[in-house]
């Protein structure tokens, strides 16, 4: 198992060929999830090499510029591809040259000389190539052509809805996180170092907090929320704010996180925050008694809603939250 940037990394560790999912996997949600395990059932029904081929940076950076934030950075989304059990994972540079090529060439240099696809299993909405010109029926006429099948699959449905990227991406704007959750098969999660802040959550209101510098793109509404704070792979019931402290007239977003009970110096240290249940609105308050009454109100209804089994982290979820990235 392995994640390479290059076809000629990979080469030598597909003798027999292989069979291949291709696609942005933003957010490796449930959908992509699908794709990922029938392309390893059918590479050991056939005794291929399964591979993953996805690219770096998103090709709409590179094709329209403005995009969307990405639910996952690309450290992220490798791992958890990498969770799945994927046999190799050819995360590639996508640049102008490689947005100019058109579907013929893609597949050609691609798939047929460097991965020697045998099969090919596809989103039931994947395009590719110049002008997005490459679909299910162009590749059907060139696997004829090459000598590789292609695959179809239809998309996941949940409630009613698509499994995709821009319903979650939406759903967690909207501050929706417990319903995301369904979606993604885990909680969302930010993280990143905890670095000094406005020296007010314990000195001025006996309620220490971590910041976080930010580096993910997508962030909930702002609010309070119910959290798990995971540090150092062990979790933690916890409070986060996401916003702009509207009572002490910030204007930069923040992500400042409370963990209950918890007394460690956090200071340049990692934590993962997964979102769990939003509690409310940010607001602003008259005051510091004020805002201090309403933090410990939301304390308790984080702690009565991180009680509930339900919202629980599975052990399957903290192990893809929570390992290392590939190198």
């Amino acid at each position: 198992m392995g994640t390479f940037c290059s076809l000629d990394q990979l080469k030598s560790l597909i003798p027999r060929g292989t069979c291949c999912t291709i696609g942005n996997f933003d957010g490796v949600h449930l959908g992509h999830q699908t794709l990922v395990r029938r392309t390893l059932n059918e590479a050991q029904k056939a005794e291929l090499a399964s591979v993953v081929v996805t690219f770096d940076p998103h090709p709409l950076r590179i094709i329209n510029g403005e995009t969307p934030p990405f639910i996952t950075l690309t450290v992220q989304k490798l791992k958890l591809l990498q969770q799945l059990g994927i046999d190799h994972i050819l995360c590639l540079e996508f640049t102008p040259a490689m947005a100019a090529m058109s579907p013929e060439e893609f597949v050609h240099s691609i798939l047929v000389d460097g991965l020697a696809v045998k099969k090919l299993i596809i989103g039931h909405d994947y395009a590719f190539g110049k002008g997005r010109a490459g679909n299910y029926t162009l590749l059907k006429e060139l696997g004829s052509q090459y000598g590789f099948e292609v695959e179809k699959i239809d998309p996941v449905i949940l409630n009613g809805d698509v499994v995709s990227s821009s319903r979650i991406r939406s759903m967690i704007q909207a501050g929706r996180v417990s319903e995301v959750r369904p979606l993604l098969g885990r909680f969302y999660q930010v993280g990143g170092t905890v670095i000094p802040g406005k020296k007010r959550g314990g000195p001025l209101l006996g309620v220490p907090t971590a910041n976080i510098k930010l580096v993910d793109e997508l962030f909930p509404k702002p609010g309070v929320y119910a959290v798990w704070g995971e540090h150092e792979g062990l979790l933690h019931p916890a409070v986060a704010n996401v916003g702009f402290n509207p009572t002490f007239g910030n204007d930069a977003l923040s992500v400042e996180v409370h963990l209950l009970d918890f007394t460690q110096d956090l200071y340049t240290q990692t934590l993962e925050v997964h979102f769990v249940q939003r509690l409310r609105d940010e607001q602003k308050f008259s005051g510091v008694e004020e805002l201090l009454d309403q933090i410990h109100k939301d304390i308790d209804q984080a702690r009565t809603a991180l009680s509930d089994p339900v919202n629980a982290i599975t052990k399957a979820e903290q192990k893809a939250n929570s390992e290392q990235p590939p190198a």
